[in-house]
């Protein structure tokens, strides 16, 4: 993690200069390549050859060119719209298998008292970093379920860990075999689900893709790395016990 973040600093540090240093010579930096002809979403981009009018009517031509101006625009809304959402379900599908795990873990353990105070700092502050993610989610009127959906199963996924863990309290031998194979690998894929979420849909959307982060003051930039390493910290310290 140490390794994760002073590399993370530096890049992001590096970004803002390289930033500001190509808005003083007067070029600006587009992280969505809309230099290029094959990325113009928004429409033709500047130098793109427009078709002669000829004999087509000038109508006709308007009325074409709105066409392509709206399918372009739904293409890429539609575009957003999955993007956000595939985030959001990754992300959720890494808590989902890592909460359930956790609940499992809770009904089978004999020291259960400072197993559950430590789950429930755990769990409350992984709900908030699902539940800011979720917020800032920006869809259409009918896509409005999807954050309900999102945060009633996150809600459901301990207690039914902890549901499955009494059922086989009585049969299951955490220092089996079978048993840590089992933990071994789900424990593994939701860390690899978790990391990637971690440092790509969190860490590089809400610092290095954000335009507020990037052109905001150093101060606001030091205070949000702040409080991300911060957060980091407690969540390593609550390991030390769960």
């Amino acid at each position: 993690m140490l390794s994760i973040f002073c590399l993370f600093i530096v890049e992001i540090v590096a970004f803002r200069w390289g930033t500001a240093k190509l808005a003083k010579i007067g070029k600006k930096h587009d992280t969505h390549g809309h230099g290029l002809p094959s990325h113009a979403a928004h429409g033709p981009e500047p130098g793109t050859p427009v078709p002669a009018a000829s004999s087509t009517p000038k109508g006709s031509i308007e009325q074409d060119v709105n066409k392509l101006e709206k399918a372009n625009f739904d293409s890429v809304l539609d575009d957003s719209i999955a993007t956000q959402i595939i985030g959001v379900a990754i992300l959720e599908f890494g808590v989902v298998l890592h909460s359930i795990l956790i609940g499992l873990t809770l009904a089978v353990n004999e020291d259960f008292k400072v197993l559950f105070i430590v789950i429930v700092f755990h769990q409350t502050f992984e709900g908030l970093g699902i539940g800011s993610r979720l917020a800032q989610l920006q869809l259409p009127m009918k896509y409005n379920y999807v954050p309900i959906l999102a945060g009633l199963l996150y809600g459901i996924t301990t207690p039914l860990g902890i549901a499955v863990g009494l059922g086989v309290r009585r049969t299951y031998n955490p220092g089996s075999t079978t048993a840590s194979i089992a933990s071994g690998v789900l424990d593994a894929l939701s860390a690899g689900i978790l990391l990637y979420t971690g440092l790509v849909e969190l860490l590089a959307h809400e610092f290095l893709f954000n335009k507020e982060m990037i052109n905001g003051s150093n101060g606001q930039l030091a205070y949000a790395i702040g409080w991300m390493l911060l957060g980091t910290g407690i969540m390593s310290l609550l390991g030390r016990w769960a």
